[in-house]
């Protein structure tokens, strides 16, 4: 019969489980990118050298104005693009060698606008989040079409699934695109500016529904946004990009200081500390104009 560990040897083994836990899921170091036209032509938009690190459970905001780099980050992010420089890691491997399946098994991502070619069912639109596993509509599975349920009832639209992706309003439809993301069981979510097309109380309930979802299944959730506000109460980090640069990366009380979010957005802005240590922000007028 083996010895009962020491003392020191539980504690080493806690402390070892709790590193694991915080172990960093999206490492992008020094990642940078830069279009042109062709390979002898100067680059019509550079993203400078970026790096922040993200565990699970957490929601990352990428914060900045049109033209920043946001959709680039998110790019090579998704590993659909190669850094120029520096690396992007999802669990200690880079996404840009993942191969296809792999990576849409790991990696989902929820676009702005997800085109519909036919009249799809929601639940039949939910179960193409399976495609990665091999499997078209056709040949789903028993354990496919479960997931694909289980994905709708995470998101509170089980009962949208025998309707049309055309007959449902904008909330709806984000929740069950959301859904379909879900069900490709990953690791890392990512979601190119999903409130854009959203009123204030539809973009909340997907952001808490996120956080949660982030909470209760372990996703690292990666969230493109301009929306401030959301973005402070939310994530627990923002990077900030402006012109292709990387400003600064942190938790949003960090990020938020006034005279850079001004610089930014190029707008006067008011921001203060809320009870909860969380950020607010609020467009002031400018001298001579009423905002009302």
């Amino acid at each position: 019969m083996s010895a009962p560990d020491t003392f020191a040897q539980t504690v080493g083994r806690r402390e070892e489980r709790a590193n694991r836990a915080q172990a960093v899921r999206l490492n992008v170091e020094q990642a940078s990118y830069a279009y042109a036209v062709s390979e002898q032509s100067a680059p019509t938009f550079t993203l400078g050298a970026t790096s922040f690190q993200s565990r699970e459970r957490e929601i990352v905001a990428i914060l900045g104005p049109n033209a920043s780099g946001k959709s680039t980050l998110l790019r090579l992010i998704t590993g659909t693009i190669t850094p120029l420089s520096g690396r992007v890691e999802l669990d200690g491997e880079e996404t840009s060698r993942l191969d296809v399946r792999t990576r849409a098994q790991r990696i989902a991502v929820v676009h702005q606008e997800s085109p519909i070619v036919y009249p799809a069912l929601a639940g039949d639109f939910v179960l193409q989040g399976r495609y990665p596993y091999g499997r078209a509509l056709r040949f789903a599975n028993r354990e496919d079409i479960q997931i694909a349920r289980n994905a709708l009832a995470q998101v509170g639209a089980e009962h949208l699934s025998k309707r049309t992706m055309g007959e449902l309003s904008g909330g709806e439809k984000q929740r069950v695109i959301l859904a379909r993301a879900l069900a490709q069981q990953p690791r890392l979510i990512l979601l190119d500016e999903p409130t854009l097309h959203l009123d204030i109380g539809a973009q909340v309930e997907l952001l808490e529904r996120l956080r949660q979802l982030a909470q209760e299944n372990r996703y690292t959730v990666v969230v493109v946004t301009h929306e401030l506000g959301l973005a402070a109460e939310f994530a627990d980090q923002v990077v900030l990009l402006q012109h292709g640069r990387c400003l600064r990366v942190g938790p949003p009380a960090a990020v938020y200081q006034k005279e850079l979010l001004e610089q930014v957005f190029d707008a006067p802005l008011d921001v203060e500390l809320g009870p909860a240590g969380r950020p607010r922000v609020n467009l002031r007028a400018r001298r001579g104009e009423d905002i009302t």
